[in-house]
């Protein structure tokens, strides 16, 4: 991302927190940003495209540096942690923004279908592997984590973001819990005979649920 991205997605952020999501105007955020509205409509041309860019660019907070080696929860730990402290670079704006995405359908799609492409790429980032049904299910997990993340981010207005860091350890405890059954149900499944039923697997491929987080 380059200068004039990064200053006009501040200066967004920044009206954001004033006005709300439905208050914002592009143009005001170019003035804001000291540029001309032809490079801010190059660079972003619409609102969606606003998160969309958002989005990417927390990504590539959380994966510059992420941990590839050591225990996975560590891993993850990590890679989350540094996402929220891009959030929290930018917390009136995304706060105001969080609030107000329920009344905006629109940009609350957008918002979840990045979401999802994102923790495949930060399980992607840490080493861990996103293929298949278990991948798809840890992909989905991922979420789970984030989004539970998010909402004790939302309420956490210590300094060291300490009531967010022990939100995450828990929610990466329920999900080795998860990650350990499904390994042992899976392990059972493959030794049953072909002709002999499986079961279904405990877990849906469901999309992120309809919390919608950044």
């Amino acid at each position: 991302m380059d200068a004039h991205d990064t200053a006009l997605i501040t200066a967004a952020f920044s009206l954001i927190a004033e006005r709300g999501w439905h208050g914002l105007s592009l143009a005001d955020a170019a003035r804001k940003a000291g540029l001309s509205h032809a490079t801010a409509r190059a660079a972003l041309p619409d609102r969606c495209a606003l998160l969309t860019r958002f989005g990417r660019l927390a990504d590539q907070a959380a994966l510059e540096g992420a941990l590839t080696e050591g225990p996975v929860r560590d891993r993850i730990f990590d890679v989350v942690m540094r996402r929220i402290d891009f959030l929290q670079s930018h917390r009136p704006g995304v706060l105001a923004l969080l609030r107000d995405l329920p009344s905006d359908p629109a940009s609350a799609l957008v918002v979840t279908v990045g979401l999802r492409r994102s923790m495949r790429w930060l399980l992607d980032g840490c080493g861990i592997e996103t293929s298949g049904l278990r991948g798809h299910l840890r992909v989905h997990g991922m979420g789970l984590i984030w989004l539970a993340t998010v909402r004790a981010w939302r309420e956490d207005g210590s300094e060291d973001l300490s009531t967010t860091m022990a939100a995450l350890d828990r929610a990466l405890s329920r999900a080795g819990q998860a990650e350990n059954t499904l390994a042992d149900l899976l392990g059972r499944q493959n030794s049953k005979p072909d002709d002999e039923s499986t079961g279904d697997v405990p877990m849906t491929e469901a999309e992120l649920p309809p919390d919608t987080e950044m």
